[in-house]
């Protein structure tokens, strides 16, 4: 079956087009939709909390030892570790792309049940939890009250028993912050009390773990029964406490005398807050704020649109004063970008099928390309089905580079065809069926060069490879598609559609006036392309006549390429205004939260103040990059993009204002950064750099060593907000236990040990029931009775004779500093460095000048590694030359096996380094970097460029094998193609042009992948059209001998070089 059957069988065309339209569209409504497609290499995060422990015990007892059996766990990238004075510590630990994440949980579990009982025994009781989420948030739930009547710790409570473990169950949810806290039954102690009844801290503990208890109490006769038993009832005791009247009444002591000593005569108990570290606000209003989370590989719309599904339904039940809403929300921009990328779909359709009725003059003609298109893209909707990817930007983005491409079959067919109606009077059948002898192998060559070119690019690793395969699956299955219906559907529609030219018509009737009027236009613009043709065969004659001088030239500009190649920044992605902004505050070390308010409250005065600003969320207590009362974190969002159009009202320069004046705030230092373009490598965008004591040096030498590289990195211009990620050293009390006097004046360590941590860490001592719910009993030591050096040597302990012991007796203390948070990275104890490409920099250059300062900085001893987006990008960097010589090569041997020549590929592929030099130059021009999307352009320019080349290069191969010489052979395939060259490259071109000019959401990305197709194809329409008879007229010159084997159309055996 050749494709001159479907000439003569158009319906059997039809059903093999209506056939893949149909599994396009079931496939459209069956694939999710989402931003970027899980590219990030997944990972999983283990939190533990060990209650009272500053981060040096941490680390050293907990943190290291869970480390050190993760390290080497199949499929390990890398691994980092942060250990907080708060008695806090998370371990993330990031698997290699591909990587099973339930698999790897499950080995992780069984990792950590083997280290588990080295852990100390408050950390077991804890519980160490393995969950999959990412670290970033998808959205902020804001539970606020209508009436303001209703308490911060009432939402809280009520958001924590109610919301979510709601949230926690819906699809794609991998964890929910809280940020606010439950109710719990504080016991508050005043140790002068408790010595004045000669009672310990851990006594109090005892009598309420006691007390506060519940007991299975068994049956009354139950099985087996005694003779004439004829009762049976289940034995009850008294249950948990409720109420803080309940648990006044427990008894700590009874005198013989009969009386005795209640809790309530000691401490101070009441219904409080569970934690006190952390609250929230929505523009200024208090709230109970929830961080959802994504899971690894969860597609975030649907999961948004879950979140706000359950919320809608758990709303029905909410108590009258609350109510809830999304303040911060990262969907809006997916959803955006996706739409601006339908639109650019849409309009580069239409900008190409402009140029095609230009160039065919005949809306038949241009209609057979517009039905193509069409059902060439809903193939390859099937063919993301089939392959299990999804509607994204990236595939998208390669439906729009194919849109360009997949009319370059159409119109090589149609314009043929029409050619051939015009010039030798055929009426439509018949001219299809010789326009399809004539180009059949040139639609397969080109399909062929086109898929192949893409090839390398679906098998390549790591994030950046998991961007690539979305493009080159999307367009190789296009293309294929696309040759399947120049094949079958478009010379059935050239042969029922077309209508015989009107030259060859012997009655025209009359046209229409305003169809006049296109005639005379359109014979216009002939007459001026015959001309510009007519000069463009004589100027390839003349560089035919001189082919070493232009080999010269072209060698010169293949040079002038790879100087401007090298001159090009590096990237990995381009970073985008997604309406949102993040706000990082740390207050000076020590700093209480009354002192970090100050902060919070100037920063959320400047962002009132912007327009463009529309919700602001300030939590305190908590940062991306630490904890404690001098930490605080913002989460800025926008009004949408097009109502603040323009670069000024852009995140960018919200985000510059933001530093410059937040940088005047005295009282703490405040960053505000961009989110990562995907959220899963990382929560800011940037580079993050650990740095490594890998001899065994202190956290003084380490801190020491950052310190020099933050400085010399200040004074670089391609920087700027180069920070240290963590908090500085904290005022510390160090308490010097004598135990040789505590041992003599009868004090176990023990004992001290555990007054410590009831009296000031907050001790769990069991649960309660509180409408409902199970919540904590906490017991500590009153506020007033823990604020100085002096409170912490009055209290007492019991000694061995039953006698009270003041700590002042046996101990004394000392102002020290040291870090609220210690990290390790791999294994080794890491501080970061993080910060930004200066403005017009590119992020590889902000690399290497890290690279360039880290290595004249650091010590013997010391290392760097890099994290996150930089990791990714470093990885990338590496495997660009190795993706781009590979897809040359195939194209290469493609050629060679198609035309049966090593020669004639070399001449078709010689045009290629044009191509490029166009891309880097208007890249350049643009300020932009060689990112993936560039990357992605360039293997795209591969093919365009050899496709070209094939359409002149086989018109000259039949040219010769009918008798002409090369010279001949060349010069009028040349001429007799430059239209459909022309016609395909300035349909691809227009086509690019919405991506080269994008607005709004994602601009940033389309814009990079728009800007390097259109530099390289604009570069290889102009220049290669003229060099590419010159070297095809060289290698049959100098390189080739004999005949020539024209291809799959050949009928003979020739000898071949």
């Amino acid at each position: 079956m050749n494709s001159s059957f479907f000439a003569h069988r158009p319906v059997f065309a039809w059903v093999i087009a209506l056939g893949i339209l149909l599994a396009g569209i079931i496939a459209l409504r069956s694939l999710p939709i989402e931003q970027y497609p899980t590219v990030a290499p997944p990972s999983l995060t283990l939190s533990l909390t060990y209650p009272g422990a500053d981060a040096a015990t941490l680390d050293q007892n907990v943190t290291s030892v869970i480390e050190k059996e993760m390290n080497g766990v199949p499929g390990f990238l890398y691994m980092e570790a942060t250990s907080r004075s708060n008695g806090t510590a998370q371990i993330s630990v990031t698997f290699k792309s591909g990587t099973d994440i339930n698999i790897a949980q499950m080995e992780v579990q069984n990792r950590l049940s083997r280290v588990e009982p080295r852990l100390p025994e408050e950390v077991r009781r804890q519980g160490v939890q393995v969950n999959a989420a990412n670290s970033g948030f998808l959205m902020l739930v804001a539970l606020t009250s209508k009436s303001g009547r209703t308490s911060t710790l009432e939402l809280g409570n009520f958001a924590s028993n109610n919301i979510v473990d709601e949230l926690r169950r819906v699809p794609g949810v991998g964890d929910v912050r809280l940020f606010g806290t439950e109710y719990a039954m504080r016991i508050w102690l005043d140790p002068e009390k408790l010595a004045g009844y000669g009672l310990s801290a851990s006594e109090v503990l005892a009598a309420v773990q006691e007390q506060n208890s519940q007991t299975a109490g068994g049956s009354l006769g139950d099985q087996p029964t005694a003779e004439n038993s004829q009762l049976n009832a289940t034995v009850i005791t008294q249950n948990r406490f409720t109420t803080p009247e309940q648990f006044r009444q427990i008894i700590l002591r009874a005198n013989p005398d009969g009386s005795t000593i209640h809790l309530g005569d000691v401490a101070r108990v009441e219904l409080g807050a569970d934690s006190y570290l952390t609250g929230s606000t929505l523009n200024g209003k208090t709230m109970a704020g929830m961080g959802i989370q994504l899971t690894a590989g969860a597609n975030a719309l649907s999961t948004a649109e879950g979140v706000r599904a359950r919320l809608n339904e758990l709303a029905r039940t909410f108590p009258e004063d609350i109510t809830w809403t999304t303040p911060y929300d990262t969907t809006p921009f997916i959803s955006a970008s996706v739409e601006e990328v339908v639109k650019t779909l849409v309009e580069a359709m239409v900008l190409v099928f402009i140029v095609m009725f230009l160039f065919l003059q005949n809306w038949r003609a241009t209609l057979i390309p517009t039905i193509v298109v069409p059902v060439a893209l809903a193939g390859a909707c099937f063919g993301l089905l089939i392959f299990g990817y999804s509607i994204n930007i990236l595939s998208l983005f390669g439906m729009v580079v194919a849109i360009g491409i997949l009319v370059d079959d159409a119109i090589v067919v149609v314009e043929n065809v029409e050619r051939i109606m015009a010039e030798e009077g055929l009426p439509p059948r018949e001219a299809t069926v010789k326009a399809m002898g004539q180009i059949t192998s040139a639609i397969i060559g080109i399909t062929l060069v086109l898929m192949t070119v893409f090839l390398p690019m679906a098998f390549f690793p790591g994030t950046s490879g998991g961007i690539y395969r979305q493009f080159s699956v999307t367009l190789a299955v296009s293309i294929g598609f696309s040759a399947v219906l120049a094949l079958s559907l478009t010379p059935a529609l050239c042969a029922t559609l077309l209508k015989p030219h009107r030259d060859h018509v012997e009655e025209a009737r009359p046209r229409h006036p305003a169809l006049a009027f296109v005639d005379r236009f359109l014979g216009g613009f002939n007459r001026g392309f015959n001309r510009v043709a007519d000069r463009y065969q004589s100027g390839v004659g003349r560089m035919l006549s001189a082919p070493l001088r232009w080999l010269a030239v072209f060698l010169v500009a293949v040079l002038l390429t790879g100087l401007l190649y090298t001159r090009l920044p590096g990237g990995f992605l381009p970073s985008e205004d997604q309406g949102v902004l993040l706000v990082t505050i740390d207050a000076p070390p020590g700093a209480t939260a009354d002192r970090t308010q100050l902060a919070i409250d100037e920063a959320r005065e400047f962002f009132r103040q912007q327009p463009e600003v529309r919700n602001i969320v300030m939590i305190n207590g908590f940062n991306f990059f630490g904890q404690g009362q001098n930490a605080a974190m913002g989460f800025i969002s926008l009004h949408p993009w097009e109502e603040r159009a323009g670069a000024e009202h852009g995140v960018d320069a919200l985000s510059a204002r933001a530093m410059a004046a937040l940088s005047q705030v005295k009282t703490a230092n405040i960053f505000a950064l961009n989110p990562p373009p995907i959220p899963q490598l990382g929560t800011s965008s940037g580079f993050s750099m650990k740095i490594q004591s890998r001899g065994g040096a202190d956290t003084a030498a380490l801190t020491a060593v950052r310190d020099q590289v933050l400085a010399e990195a200040a004074k670089s211009p391609l920087l700027v907000g180069v920070r240290a990620e963590g908090q500085p050293p904290a005022p510390q009390l160090y308490l010097d236990i004598d135990r040789v006097r505590a041992r003599a004046l009868g004090v176990s360590i023990g004992d001290i040990n555990a007054t410590l941590s009831i009296a000031l860490a907050s001790a769990y001592a069991n649960d309660f029931t509180y409408s409902g719910n199970i919540s904590r009993v906490l017991i500590q030591a009153s506020a007033e009775q823990r604020m100085t050096p002096s409170d912490l040597l009055n209290l007492q302990v019991r000694n061995s004779d039953g006698e009270m012991v003041p700590f002042s007796a046996f101990s004394r203390t000392e102002w020290t500093a040291g870090p609220p948070q210690l990290q390790r990275y791999n294994g080794y104890p890491a501080l970061t460095v993080s910060g930004a490409a200066a403005p017009g920099r590119s992020s590889g250059a902000a690399l290497q000048e890290m690279e360039a300062i880290a290595d004249r900085v650091l010590p013997s001893g010391f290392g760097y590694e890099w994290t996150g987006i930089a990791f990714e990008e470093k990885q990338a960097g590496a495997q660009v030359a190795m993706l781009l010589a590979l897809s040359l090569l195939i194209v290469f041997l493609v050629l060679a096996a198609l035309y049966e020549s090593w020669p004639i590929p070399l001449s078709v592929l010689l045009g290629v380094p044009i191509g490029v030099m166009g891309a880097v130059i208007f890249t350049l021009l643009r300020g932009l970097s060689a990112d993936i999307y560039f990357n992605v352009g360039l293997i795209t320019i591969i093919g365009l460029s050899a496709k070209n080349a094939i359409l002149i290069v086989e018109f000259a191969i039949e040219q010769e094998e009918a008798g002409k010489s090369t010279r001949e052979a060349i010069l009028q395939a040349a001429r007799l193609r430059l239209r459909p060259i022309v016609m395909t490259s300035l349909a691809f071109i227009l086509g690019m042009v919405p991506l080269f000019i994008a607005t709004g959401a994602g601009a940033a990305s389309r814009q990079a992948v728009g800007t390097g197709v259109i530099g390289g194809m604009i570069a290889v329409t102009l220049l290669g059209v003229f060099l590419t008879p010159v070297f095809y007229l060289s290698a049959r010159r100098w390189l080739s001998r004999g005949r020539l084997h024209s291809g799959p159309s050949s009928e003979e055996e020739a000898p071949h070089a």
